[in-house]
């Protein structure tokens, strides 16, 4: 059965209950080589979120064989991927990962996240820096920043990961479900603070080390210091969690 007949079913064949899922805006250069590596390594459960593009990444997407969600405006990251988690809860994907679309995730380092879900995490999350020899290039600002959020997901949650903002990353059909209703819509949020909330909510999270590349076309969604102002909202946001939860927990006790 192929995708499309699967979607119109409402049905998942039992031989393939993964979704991969691809939050894409203007990426109508980059998402064609991405799709055929995916097809070519035998992922054909493909949806592409259109997060309200101006060029032509839906016509692209469905182009390559992938099932395509059009967004009539941009919601960012978060909200493309909660999208994509509703999707794959009501037609019963057991397993979905998040997959970048312009071209710095590699095709090969999937079966390896999903390989640690079988052994029985809720997210397997794609890291950059936790390979013994880093490749993987970023700017002194953006270093910076990423720093300040481990040490931060570290005292909020006494867990050390090495790559809180990555997007690259698998889940559980317990996650996708929980994460349906509550994955974060703001920019970087969607990879932190979700991070952070699958920790709160009980969820196992364990860290595999990726080789990323860079960026095939297009460019980075936010710079200097825009990157700033979103670094600072989201460590404004991971304290108001972390200080609602604390009150939570003391009523509780109480």
């Amino acid at each position: 059965m192929s995708p499309a007949a699967a979607d119109a079913a409402g049905t998942v064949p039992a031989r393939d209950r993964t979704l991969v899922i691809i939050p894409a805006l203007n990426e109508e250069q980059s998402l064609p080589a991405v799709l055929a590596a995916l097809r070519s390594a035998g992922w054909h459960h493909v949806l592409v979120v259109d997060d309200g593009s101006r060029d032509r990444t839906a016509a692209q997407a469905a182009r390559g064989g992938a099932m395509v969600a059009r967004l009539p405006f941009n919601l960012g990251v978060g909200g493309a991927m909660r999208t994509g988690f509703r999707f794959a809860a009501r037609r019963g994907y057991q397993r979905a990962v998040q997959f970048d679309a312009d071209g710095q995730h590699r095709v090969d380092d999937i079966p390896r996240l999903l390989q640690r879900l079988d052994e029985g995490a809720d997210m397997a999350v794609g890291s950059r820096f936790a390979a013994a020899e880093r490749t993987y290039q970023q700017g002194r600002v953006r270093a910076g920043a990423m720093g300040m959020l481990r040490v931060t997901i570290t005292l909020l949650s006494g867990r050390r990961f090495s790559d809180t903002s990555s997007g690259f990353r698998a889940y559980s059909a317990s996650l996708i479900d929980f994460f349906a209703d509550a994955f974060p819509l703001e920019y970087l949020s969607d990879t932190v603070e979700s991070l952070l909330l699958a920790c709160y909510a009980g969820f196992s999270v364990v860290e595999v080390p990726v080789t990323m590349r860079v960026r095939e076309a297009g460019r980075p969604s936010t710079r200097h210091v825009r990157l700033v102002y979103h670094y600072l909202r989201v460590m404004l946001v991971l304290a108001s969690m972390a200080s609602r939860r604390s009150r939570r927990l003391g009523r509780v006790a109480a």
